[in-house]
């Protein structure tokens, strides 16, 4: 795109949110019921039964977007002030899709303590934390860290991610004429995205290897982090080792997100006849998909905008958030998590090799994923 339209689209406004007053103040009487005297009878009541702070605040529709700055977008570790725009953005979406209102929260230090302390400390004022561009391993232990704060907290790079490539998952077999239970699937790159799909997807197929700069993540390897060895214990039952062609070879599903240019078509051939293949490393995927159709993949998905069958974070979130919020919940699992993967499925009626999920803009995406939340929930 033109830098310079970019560049002027976000210097327009001075950014790309904005806070609002949702109750007017016009006279003497509303500024007396919204500030002094009355508001001190909100606060008598809030702290008289807490709960009610969800009918008299603006908790019940808040989200946090915390970020340290240390992995965002492909960009890498630029800081918190170089964060915010893209923060503003994710607030944007959070608005535009769902209804929420979502304020970045771009914090000037990237020790783990200090974050999960920040974060306890700021989450009366918030209904939900969305944790974003936080690099592996560390937003491992701070979303762990934050579970029982008593409402929904998520790294969306991890969950956002899984359950869209969950849903794009479930298509793509139907067109292949594959079982998902069947599917042998490769996920390169063990970081946060690849942590989680992996996960995931370990619920639903029926063998996932997990390859990361490495190689194959097998409990024969040494050095393994804590969270890689914790993946061994749902991922690679053959206790496969070597290196991504080995990993490749008869495997139906290959889902990238690492680096640009990782594969070729003669790769591809290794795959299973009707290889699905999810490329998903920004800007430039693991394989383009020409090449990956040379090489035999019946099916190519990409994290671009540009290309067919975009695996975005942006179909899942608003949802998740939205679903979550109406119900109070106090964490996001894992039903929440497969049921909005499901419900994204089936927003694709009839799925073909170039769409096998909704677009941003397609209608109720995230009244859908709002729903399966809830539904699950109550199950």
């Amino acid at each position: 795109m033109d830098i310079d339209k970019i560049l002027t689209f976000h210097s327009k406004n001075k950014g790309k949110i904005k806070i609002e007053v949702a109750s007017k103040i016009e006279n003497k009487e509303d500024l007396s019921l919204a500030y002094t005297p009355g508001v001190a009878e909100v606060s008598k009541a809030i702290a008289k039964n807490p709960e009610k702070i969800f009918d008299y605040t603006i908790k019940s529709h808040t989200v946090a977007i915390v970020s340290d700055g240390s992995a965002v977008l492909g960009l890498g570790n630029i800081g918190a002030e170089a964060a915010i725009p893209v923060m503003e953005g994710k607030a944007a979406l959070f608005k535009t899709f769902a209804g929420l209102d979502a304020f970045p929260i771009c914090l000037k230090t990237q020790v783990p303590s200090e974050i999960i302390n920040i974060v306890k400390n700021i989450s009366p004022v918030f209904g939900g934390i969305n944790l974003e561009d936080i690099s592996a391993p560390r937003c491992f232990e701070i979303e762990n860290a934050l579970q029982d704060l008593g409402i929904p907290v998520m790294h969306d790079d991890q969950h956002g991610t899984s359950v869209v490539v969950l849903a794009g998952l479930i298509n793509a077999a139907k067109v292949v004429g594959k079982k998902l239970e069947d599917l042998t699937v490769v996920v390169n790159g063990a970081g946060a995205a690849g942590n989680a799909i992996s996960k995931l997807l370990s619920e639903k197929v029926k063998n996932v290897i997990v390859v990361d700069s490495r190689g194959i993540v097998s409990t024969d390897r040494a050095g393994l982090d804590p969270y890689k060895k914790l993946l061994t214990e749902v991922t690679n039952k053959n206790n496969l080792s070597g290196g991504l062609k080995d990993a490749m070879k008869n495997a139906d599903v290959f889902i990238g997100v690492s680096k640009a240019n990782l594969l070729t078509s003669a790769d591809i051939k290794l795959m299973n006849k009707g290889a699905i293949v999810f490329a998903m490393a920004n800007p430039v995927p693991e394989i383009m998909p020409e090449e990956a159709k040379k090489g035999g993949a019946a099916i190519v998905a990409t994290g671009r905008s540009d290309m067919p069958n975009q695996v975005n974070n942006s179909l899942a979130f608003p949802g998740i958030f939205k679903g979550a919020l109406e119900i109070r919940a106090k964490k996001i699992t894992k039903e929440m998590k497969i049921a909005a993967a499901e419900a994204l499925a089936k927003l694709v009626e009839n799925p073909t090799a170039e769409k096998i999920v909704p677009g941003p803009f397609d209608e109720g995406v995230a009244e859908t994923v709002g729903h399966a939340v809830k539904e699950s929930a109550s199950t």
